[in-house]
């Protein structure tokens, strides 16, 4: 019997190869596009105008946003590479606007974790990098080529983790922090800091990338304070918090860096 909802899936969406494999039950925006040799499965919906290389997979209970470019051999929505899942419904989420490039991989959630991954908004995950089980991400991330996350990863805005990186489970990676090339991660590392090594330790303030993301030189200043009572005045981090809040404006940055100091669940690098 000629199935006609998958026809029509195609012929709405009309930049599907006729080598690629769409599910009758996935659900596709306007001007997707699905290269040759890819597979999009049952429970998939991708939004309009994104865009799904050759040979890619997306399976699962998977929802893409709108204008996505996802390039050649990606792997989205599969099963998480967790021992204790056992074919649980469970979920990806990513939203609009990122660039997922040749072989990344993102797995579903578990039931543990709370059965969702998600990625967020113009985020550029390079090649061969990896987005375990439960990881959230949040937005304008930059994940360089085979930077892996392990699961129930945390990585918050603008934060930029560089290649070969491997971050252990359950970390999490401050807004605007950058982690160094190679680096093995086993603590939380704070926002706006720039961690490096082997494993990381804290190297300084990453400046730039405050810079780039349009902050101020008085919050900056004020960003500068924090980091010296942190870590060059040999306070503990109960007390340094307890410094800061005396000594420091309640600006938003230093706000946001004290509610990351107070919730890290693994200590943090230093």
């Amino acid at each position: 019997m000629k199935d006609t909802k998958k026809n029509n899936v195609l012929h709405l969406n009309k930049k599907i190869h006729k080598t690629a494999i769409v599910h009758s039950g996935a659900k596709l925006g306007q001007n997707v596009e699905v290269g040759p040799y890819a597979i999009i499965g049952e429970n998939v919906e991708i939004g309009d105008g994104t865009s799904v290389g050759s040979h890619s997979v997306i399976k699962g209970w998977t929802k893409i946003g709108k204008n996505n470019r996802i390039f050649s051999s990606v792997s989205i929505g599969q099963e998480p590479q967790d021992l204790k899942f056992d074919g649980e419904k469970s979920f990806v989420e990513i939203g609009d606007n990122n660039t997922i490039r040749e072989f990344a991989t993102i797995h579903r959630g578990t039931e543990d974790g709370g059965g969702l991954t998600k990625v967020g908004d113009n985020n550029l995950i390079m090649a061969y990098c990896h987005i375990a089980h439960d990881c959230h991400l949040g937005n304008h991330i930059i994940m360089s080529n085979a930077a892996t996350l392990a699961g129930h990863v945390i990585v918050e805005d603008s934060a930029v983790i560089s290649g070969l990186t491997g971050i252990h489970q359950f970390v999490r990676i401050g807004k605007m922090a950058m982690v160094g090339g190679g680096s093995k991660v086993v603590k939380d590392v704070p926002p706006y800091v720039i961690v490096d090594g082997h494993p990381a330790s804290v190297k300084g303030i990453n400046i730039v990338g405050l810079r780039r993301n349009g902050i101020s030189p008085e919050l900056r200043r004020q960003v500068k304070e924090a980091y010296k009572v942190l870590y060059r005045s040999n306070l503990n981090i109960s007390q340094a918090i307890e410094k800061m809040d005396q000594e420091l404006d309640g600006n938003p940055l230093v706000e946001h860096f004290l509610r990351f100091l107070r919730n890290a669940q693994r200590g943090i690098c230093r």
